[in-house]
């Protein structure tokens, strides 16, 4: 059975506008398209032979040793023309598999992701948290590296990122900025943001909140003077706010609301729809801490949140169903695609 060339299909899916290759023992290599998945079938079906032969290509001895160990791990691979891959290899019914995400050699603007112009008012705040939120696959990553760009062409100041692993590369323009990547640079993100006071940031991007530990530290640098930005997967403000207090013990919930309401900033949640136009297009909610959200927040009312953003547009908030409505009035999409993703579809008629 012939290897695979594992270079010579991320360079195939480039080509195709792929957004995800995956690889599983038993079948034809798969691309991700416009959402949609396509066999790649001029390609023989993996076998675990070829998979360990990807292994050996992309990890070195140690990582080969942790995923024997962990049987998942995170890694970025670049080929040839500099393009970056987040790579993730698992294991699945006794076999290897993989999923590579293709990672855009430039960073989208801000005004190519169509960001919402409260987002830009958040890029320039100086303290307190910001959360990104989203399914896996929603563009969450490349928000934030968006609006990380925006803060280093505009704004002086020192940024640090913490990621597994490390996707977009940001070369210093008015801000200086120093990645680090989970395994090579930092033993876990808990462990980084303890240490990362000691590095004098401004502002600080945890790739995501995972644990407890990570999220307890989340909110408390973001309550010492720094602008905070994470990710979580969740799908709107609320079900954000809830997951974060959730973490916590029963005992510490009450203190945590208290924090947050205090500490955030501004709940961004997406997903990616197909356009009418081929490719795909974000929907998004956006919920920043008013007072009136805060005093839901603190007063353990997270339900009514919704309620609050849907009659708040003054302050920029939108949620999700308002703008697919928007994005259906511009005709970005289809009238199919708006009623499968709003909470209330009748709303349309």
């Amino acid at each position: 059975m012939p290897n695979l060339d594992l270079d010579k299909l991320f360079i195939e899916a480039q080509k195709q506008n792929a957004s995800d290759v995956h690889l599983i023992v038993g079948e034809e290599p798969v691309l991700r398209i416009n959402d949609e998945l396509i066999p790649v079938t001029d390609l023989p079906k993996i076998t675990e032979i070829m998979m360990q032969s990807v292994l050996k290509k992309l990890l070195n001895s140690e990582q080969l040793e942790k995923f024997s160990q962990k049987k998942d791990l995170d890694l970025s691979y670049e080929i040839s023309d500099g393009t970056r891959f987040r790579v993730n290899f698992h294991k699945a019914n006794g076999t290897t598999g993989m999923v590579a995400r293709i990672i855009p050699q430039e960073i989208p603007s801000m005004e190519d992701l169509q960001m919402p112009e409260i987002v830009y008012n958040i890029c320039g705040l100086d303290q307190g948290l910001v959360i990104i939120t989203g399914p896996t696959g929603s563009g969450k990553s490349t928000s934030l590296a968006s609006m990380i760009d925006l803060i280093n062409n505009q704004r002086n100041k020192s940024i640090i990122t913490l990621e597994d692993p490390i996707e977009f590369i940001h070369k210093p323009i008015k801000s200086i900025i120093m990645q680090r990547q989970l395994g090579s640079d930092m033993i876990s993100f808990a462990a980084g943001l303890k240490h990362v006071l000691r590095q004098d940031p401004d502002v600080i991007m945890v790739g995501e909140m995972r644990d407890l530990e990570t999220i307890a530290a989340t909110i408390t640098l973001a309550e010492t003077g720094h602008l905070v930005f994470a990710t979580l997967h969740t799908l709107n403000a609320a079900q954000t706010i809830d997951r974060v207090i959730d973490v916590f013990p029963s005992h510490q919930q009450p203190q945590v609301r208290l924090q947050l309401s205090m500490s955030l900033r501004a709940v961004v949640s997406q997903k990616l729809l197909p356009s009418t136009g081929g490719g795909l297009v974000a929907s998004r909610e956006v919920m920043t801490n008013t007072p009136a959200i805060s005093n839901l927040i603190r007063e353990n009312k997270i339900a009514q949140i919704k309620t609050v953003i849907q009659t708040s547009a003054e302050d920029g908030m939108i949620t999700m169903d308002q703008d697919l409505k928007r994005l259906l009035e511009e005709k970005l999409i289809t009238e199919e695609v708006a009623q499968a993703h709003m909470l209330n579809p009748e709303s349309l008629k």
